[in-house]
């Protein structure tokens, strides 16, 4: 695995194909798995993904260094699956309730059903309370680099998570009440 100093060096010095192939490489499935857990669809994820890196790569010569490359391209992952999730909802045709529940037929999809009644429960939150969860609890990712993510203040996502948790425990908790 590159790290993102190599990769730039060898973007600046002339080897951007190869470099951005590396980019590719090292954080694609991090990334997929990011945008998978906010779209819950395998397709849908996959759109996001190829759309961050293209506009990556549209953008990588602008790459100033001012936060990791790792911090930048979640920034554009988040932001590009916020926009398709917006996008989905106001044409009437994405509810994280509806890809929940298409989740469990999902080839890709191999967790039991407590893990498939934590995504349903997850599918619930707004977009941006979900984008916070998803990255403390499964990239555990800490506070100060989610607040670079999502450029909002650590104090902000500390109480949006708090909300998120306690939303989820109370939904697990219905959830396990009525189907266990």
């Amino acid at each position: 695995m590159s790290t993102d100093r190599e990769i730039l060096k060898l973007y600046r010095e002339g080897g951007r194909e190869q470099a951005f192939r590396l980019l590719v490489q090292t954080y694609k499935e991090r990334l997929y798995w990011h945008i998978r857990r906010m779209v819950l669809d395998h397709d849908d994820a996959d759109d996001c993904l190829q759309n961050t890196f293209l506009k990556a790569w549209r953008s990588l010569e602008n790459f100033r260094g001012d936060a990791q490359l790792y911090t930048w391209l979640y920034r554009i992952a988040t932001n590009e699956t916020l926009t398709f999730l917006s996008r989905q909802q106001t044409r009437g045709e994405y509810s994280g309730l509806d890809a929940a529940d298409r989740l469990s037929s999902d080839p890709w999809f191999d967790g039991d059903r407590l893990q498939l009644t934590l995504h349903k429960c997850i599918a619930k939150l707004p977009p941006k309370q979900k984008a916070v969860f998803n990255l403390r609890y499964f990239e555990e990712m800490p506070y100060e680099k989610i607040a670079e993510v999502l450029e909002t203040s650590e104090g902000a996502l500390k109480a949006s998570y708090h909300h998120a948790y306690e939303k989820i425990k109370a939904w697990m908790k219905e959830e396990m009440d009525a189907n266990y």
